[in-house]
């Protein structure tokens, strides 16, 4: 009986135990990362009915969410395959530890997302809608082992960091318009390989044909000779007179590549169908040019001024070059009787095609008059691939005659813009080694962010905008955010330099920043963690409250940031401060990407109480700032999932002990060996709080926080 008895408590001690655990497990919470990305995929895929599926918050673990597997408190996989899901993906796939997606025979559409999660095993996109190239961000996936992204719209070539896949043994890419050959596979160990129905040419690496289940049909395999392209195609990776469609993010192969693999007999033959076709080209060459040069002389006898100037070239723009048939120069008498140079225009001859484009009537444009020795020096060199915009050429202070089919609202915005560059999308290609994975320094809420390093070594950052940002939207709006982000100039916001608008690509180009992050700086390994002391600190404080100061207060109409956090905090070579995303608080409050900042921001702990409810104002940048304080003061995270549960959210940790001195001198970083006066500490801690009160109208205004900044030092 004594022993049926202690087995009997045995059992119910044992049962116990397991509901206990099994109750700490329900009641925990999703982590918010995993929280802010589903809800994000949810927004792109257009708010599907999904049992359980919100835009904003909620408990997928907990709740059971459709298709959503859990372990604990992180989401490890999303099966939602054949339920008839549209939209897109999106640009937030940052789930940290799912390991299987499938979202496979569905109508998603749109881009293969470049924040893909590196500890995917399995990715099922196939029987969609999506286009694009696949993105080099596959190099992160190590533990990819299945991939299938079959009878999609897929284009270009196979990028090379697809070679470092070494777990992949199933690759499926059947039924898609991908180009190129096949050599970056040839060393993964792939069981499983079908490129059906492809455009694959070239020789098939022979390890490829050792694979099991290999299916090639389809592809123009049949020679080794790579398809040459059309005669007229410029010898350039990219065509001036290529199509939207045909993206130029692809690198193809020049026109001096097919010729190098073809046979001597071939090149011959080539050469001689062709000769005559080349003299051709070369004759109306000769006579467009004779007939540039009659209009020249014909104009230059029109002038009424008897005594007309000489047009001093060397006083303009190396991108201004003496007029000819492209610009045809007047002189004219105002109604001042001063002297008044004209500009004429003039339609190009395509030298791609040797014809000359019909000229339709002309009219004039005013463009506004500006200091010679300011905009001049600011005027972008035109790319060697296209012809200058006709923006490029307008003498400030001068009428220019344009073409009027050219005088779109959209050069008429890049006139207004012309104290930034404008840049073509090959050569930022060019720059950025074609937008590598190697030179991705960050990826926001906009978009990924690149290194860009100019023939002259000076380096720039390349903001490359989600394609969802502008969606199904012409240049204009664009053009705005550039012309309005141009006029922020303060030392310590990130300063605008170039833009570039082409073949439906957005790209905003800034001043690059050589120490990175404030978050890396406080957040980085022992290695690469710069300590700093504390003066230096209140000093960063400081330049990032002036940024906003200049924003809130100074700016006009104010600026909103509505993205500020130490991710946002750039630091040049001297440690100066460099708010970066100023001027974006439009994009960043509507659509997709507004929807996924406010959830990011929540997520790591930066959004203040009224965001809950649909309000962000200057106030609620200043909370933001407050918590940017407390990482300075702390040199913790604002949000850490590695802590225990009380301390993972900074906030919400730190504010019983900011006005406790014992409690403040414990929370300071430990890095700073309490070098520090505590004086200054506590004044340090006095703005924090001050900056996150609950209620809004509580807080300082930034001009207010300045000054009491410069008292803390």
């Amino acid at each position: 009986m004594g022993f049926l008895n202690l087995g009997l408590h045995v059992q119910i001690f044992v049962t116990s135990m397991i509901l206990i655990l099994m109750a700490a497990f329900c009641v925990a919470d999703t982590d918010p990362v995993d929280v802010a990305a589903i809800n994000s995929l949810y927004v792109a895929m257009n708010s599907p009915p999904l049992q359980g599926w919100k835009p904003v918050g909620g408990d997928p673990c907990l709740e059971l969410w459709q298709g959503v597997d859990c372990v604990f408190t992180n989401i490890t996989a999303i099966r939602l395959g054949g339920l008839n899901l549209g939209g897109e993906l999106g640009s937030n796939l940052d789930f940290p530890s799912i390991i299987d997606i499938d979202l496979s025979n569905n109508h998603i559409g749109g881009a293969i997302s470049f924040t893909l999660p590196p500890t995917l095993r399995t990715l099922s996109l196939s029987g969609n809608k999506l286009n694009g190239s696949i993105p080099d961000a596959l190099s992160l996936l190590t533990q990819l082992s299945n991939l299938d992204l079959a009878n999609n719209n897929l284009t270009g070539q196979l990028p090379s960091s697809m070679g470092s896949l070494s777990s992949l043994t199933t690759l499926l890419l059947q039924n898609n318009q991908l180009v190129g050959t096949l050599f970056v596979l040839q060393g993964l160990p792939l069981q499983d390989l079908n490129i059906e129905n492809n455009l694959f040419s070239g020789p098939i690496p022979p390890n490829l044909l050792s694979i099991p289940n290999f299916s090639k049909n389809g592809n123009p395999f049949n020679t080794t000779i790579i398809p040459s392209p059309p005669v007229a195609a410029a010898p350039s990776p990219v065509a001036i007179g290529r199509s939207p469609e045909e993206s130029p993010w692809h690198v193809a192969y020049s026109p001096a590549d097919f010729t190098a693999s073809m046979p001597g007999k071939v090149k011959k033959s080539f050469l001689a169908e062709h000769v005559i076709w080349i003299a051709g080209a070369g004759l109306l060459l000769f006579i467009a040019l004779g007939i540039c040069l009659l209009m020249v002389w014909c104009c230059k006898r029109k002038p009424k001024n008897k005594n007309p100037q000489k047009l001093d070239v060397e006083a303009f723009p190396k991108t201004l070059h003496k007029p000819t048939c492209d610009a045809t120069v007047f002189e004219t008498t105002n109604q001042d009787g001063k002297a008044e140079k004209t500009y004429r225009l003039n339609e190009v001859p395509n030298r791609r095609t040797n014809s000359i484009p019909k000229v339709p009537d002309q009219k004039e444009v005013y463009v506004n008059k500006v200091s010679a020795t300011s905009e001049y020096n600011n005027v972008s060199k035109p790319s060697l691939l296209q012809p200058p915009p006709h923006s490029l050429l307008s003498i400030p202070g001068e009428k220019v005659i344009v073409n009027p089919a050219a005088t779109t609202k959209a050069t008429e915005r890049q006139v207004m813009t012309s104290s930034v560059k404008i840049y073509t999308v090959a050569s930022l290609q060019q720059y950025t080694n074609s937008f590598s994975q190697e030179n991705r320094i960050g990826e926001g809420t906009l978009g990924s962010v690149y290194r860009a390093e100019l023939p002259d070594g000076k380096m720039l950052a390349v903001k490359k905008l989600d394609a969802t940002t502008f969606k199904d939207q012409n240049d204009e709006p664009f053009l705005q955010l550039v012309s309005s982000i141009s006029k922020i100039k303060h030392a310590n916001i990130a300063k605008l330099v170039g833009y570039c608008a082409e073949y439906n690509q957005r790209l905003l180009i800034y001043e690059y920043c050589n120490n990175g992050t404030l978050h890396d700086a406080l957040q980085g390994d022992d290695e690469h963690c710069i300590k700093f002391p504390w003066n230096a600190r209140i000093k960063v404080a400081l330049g990032a409250a002036r940024a906003l100061e200049y924003l809130h207060e100074n700016f006009r109409p104010p600026i909103v940031h509505r993205n500020f956090r130490s991710a946002n905090v750039l630091l040049n070579e001297k440690f100066e401060v460099r708010v970066s995303d100023c001027g974006l608080d439009h994009l960043l409050s509507s659509g997709t990407a507004g929807q996924l900042s406010g959830r990011l921001l929540t997520a790591y702990g930066y959004s203040a109480p009224e965001f809950e409810s649909g309000s962000y104002t200057q106030q609620s940048d200043v909370f933001s700032f407050g918590v940017v304080m407390l990482e300075l003061l702390t040199g913790r995270k604002s949000y850490d999932r590695s802590r225990p549960r009380a301390e993972q959210f900074l906030v919400r940790w730190a504010i019983p002990q900011l006005h406790d001195i014992d409690a403040l001198s414990k929370m300071v970083d430990p890095r700073l060996n309490g070098s520090y006066s505590m004086k200054s500490l506590s004044r340090f801690a006095d703005i924090v709080s001050s900056c996150i009160q609950r209620e809004p109208e509580f807080r300082p205004a930034m001009s207010e926080i300045v000054q009491d900044l410069l008292l803390t030092m």
